[in-house]
């Protein structure tokens, strides 16, 4: 009953975020959004992991994180990244993107596990609860949008 529960959640909070133009509001550092090919946008609050010591810890020994957050890693350029589950301790969905902000790949991370997740060649990296992203709709074609990406090369500008 909860995974149904959580998968309306997240296909409301898209809906949502579209229908009453929240998903166009201006770029802020606390929130990521993933447009889709369609246009459909989904939000997250997002931490910023921009320093070496932030991405390193990244959501390790967390007990929960809140359906509408995440953890947005940010590189100095893009490069082959690889992530892992390490003192992780709830599911994640692991969301590479490239310098322009286009999706690589998704990752599906399980609690504690070392296997090493590539991410083909990323700049940003966009944790959230797992599941979520097939739930909201995340995949090929979609961008991340978020002031951290070069607007000059952004698939996904900033208004």
């Amino acid at each position: 009953m909860l995974p149904r529960i959580l998968a309306r959640s997240a296909t409301a909070l898209a809906v949502l975020l579209t229908a009453t133009g929240l998903a166009n509001a201006a770029c802020r550092a606390d929130r990521a959004e993933i447009v889709g090919p369609e246009g459909a946008v989904a939000a997250f609050r997002v931490e910023i992991a921009d320093e070496p010591a932030e991405r390193q810890q990244g959501l390790m020994n967390r007990e929960s994180m809140g359906l509408g957050e995440g953890m947005l890693f940010v590189f100095p350029q893009q490069r082959p990244l690889a992530f892992w589950m390490r003192n992780t301790l709830i599911p994640l969905d692991i969301i590479f993107f490239d310098e322009t902000g286009a999706l690589n790949v998704i990752q599906h991370g399980k609690p504690l596990d070392e296997t090493s997740l590539p991410g083909g060649d990323s700049q940003y990296v966009l944790e959230i609860n797992g599941g979520l992203a097939e739930r909201m709709g995340i995949g090929e074609g979609s961008v991340l949008r978020h002031p951290a990406v070069d607007q000059d090369l952004a698939a996904a500008p900033c208004d």
